[in-house]
Order: structure tokens, then sequence, then C-alpha cells
């Protein structure tokens, strides 16, 4: 599946865009809100799973209208646990360390840090998680979804589609990097995926993407940690990598990372 390939169905805030594999159909969600986040829904046989959650009150009513006449079985919380008001009848799955990364740990941090800049319009209530899961297969709405633990919450492995789900990938945008360890996990991470050969890599904050995308990604944080090993404080570090990478998005995520490198 060509990343690519979609219809595009305009909605008064965000877009949906809709992969159609036959006898599965992803929907992607693209907010367009504050954070760019990115939320995924798969249709199969008119059941309806869901990955992640949007986080801000109106992106909440508008996926609900947009998802009214599907039934959805399940939602997938990993890194996203904000947004407790969207759908709350529906089953939560998540693993137990992405329910402590939301309730007590740096999820937790970023939820408040956000509900402080955004004040009203953003959802900072935490999904109840009904259903805790482990690594391996998980069968929601007829289809199979295979689980694996990260340091934070969990990704997900599509079989039907050949599509991974993570937290970040944005092959033109900066991404928060917690420093070199934290790159290198990264990269190992994006090399596996090169080694299964998924069609679509799926990400919280952008559009599907593929695995050239993937090659991009990693000479950006192996780039990274070259410009970090050869400057002494962040504003410098920053500098350096607006200077090498003037077109990139995502100001807010390399301030973060500069923190993360320069402590």
């Amino acid at each position: 599946m060509n990343k690519n390939t979609y219809q595009t169905v305009k909605l008064d805030k965000g877009e949906m865009n809709v992969y159609d594999f036959g006898s599965v159909k992803l929907h992607a969600y693209k907010t367009n809100d504050y954070i760019d986040d990115e939320v995924f829904v798969l249709e199969k046989n008119g059941k309806a799973v869901i990955i992640e959650s949007p986080c801000f009150f109106d992106n909440n009513r508008e996926l609900a209208e947009y998802l009214k006449d599907k039934t959805v079985e399940g939602m997938l919380i990993a890194y996203h646990g904000a947004g407790g008001s969207f759908l709350p009848e529906v089953p939560k799955y998540a693993t137990q360390n992405a329910v402590d990364y939301s309730e007590n740990g740096g999820g937790k941090a970023l939820i408040e840090n956000f509900a402080r800049t955004f004040g009203e319009v953003f959802d900072s209530s935490l999904h109840k998680i009904t259903d805790t899961i482990d690594e391996g297969k998980v069968t929601i709405g007829g289809m199979d979804f295979l689980i694996s633990r990260t340091a934070e919450a969990f990704d997900v492995e599509i079989p039907e589609i050949n599509a991974v789900y993570t937290h970040m990938l944005g092959h033109d945008c900066h991404s928060i990097v917690a420093g070199a360890g934290h790159a290198d996990s990264i990269i190992a991470t994006l090399r596996r995926y090169m080694t299964k050969g998924y069609d679509l890599i799926l990400t919280s904050h952008y559009t599907p993407e593929d695995l050239k995308d993937a090659e991009t990604k990693i000479a950006y944080l192996e780039n990274l940690k070259r410009i970090a090993a050869g400057c002494t404080d962040a504003d410098g570090f920053k500098a350096e990598v607006q200077k090498q990478y003037p077109s990139y998005s995502g100001q807010n995520y390399l301030d973060m990372t500069a923190g993360f490198f320069f402590a």
C-alpha cells in the first residue's frame, strides 16, 4: 500500500484519510489540533478498533460523530492516555506500563503541561483502562493486533494491513529524543521495522509513513548525535540543528530534545 493512496474526507476541523485494503479499511484521522495528533481507526465488517485517542474536546466530538454508524469494539490506549471523555463506554486496552506512564510517569507530566498550556479546550481526563493486555496477540473486533512493550508504553503490529503503529517518526520534523541512548533505541526499532518490511508506519503525530521515511529518520538521528557531541550547550545545539534542517517542523520537540541532551 502506497502511503499516498487514500481518499480524503474533509471534516469541520480535521480530515480523515481512508486507505482501502479490501477487507480492512484504515481511517487515519488528522486532528489539526495544537500538537498535531493523529488517531487511527481500523474497520472490518462494520466493526471498528481505534488506536490512540484525540485529546481536545472538539476533536472528541468530531471523531465520535464520524464513527456514529460504526460499532466500535475497543480502543488501544498506548502513549496518549488523555481524552478520557471520548467514547467512555467503549472497552479500553493497554499494557500495565502504559497505564503507569499515563498515571504516574512521563505521560502524566506531559498531560499536566498540556493542560496548563491549552486550558479548558484540552481534555486532561484519563481513559479508564478496562482490559490490561500483555505482549503478544490480542484480537479485537475480529482483527489481530500484535503488542510489543516499549520503555513508555507499547507498539502495535497490524498483520492484516502489514503496518505497525509506534509513537513518533516524522521524516521531516523534529522528535522528542531523550539523549544519545534514546536515539540508538529509536534507530534499532526503525531498523527492525525495515527488516520486517512494513508497508506503512503509523504514528501519533504524523500522517502514515513508509520505510523510505524510516531511512530518512535514521540518518537524522545519527546526525543529531554527532551535532550534540560537537556542542557545549543547548542553544548551540539547537542553532546547529536548525541550520542543517531549516524546513523541519516541530520546534517544541527540538526544544525538549535539547533539554535532554544538555540537562
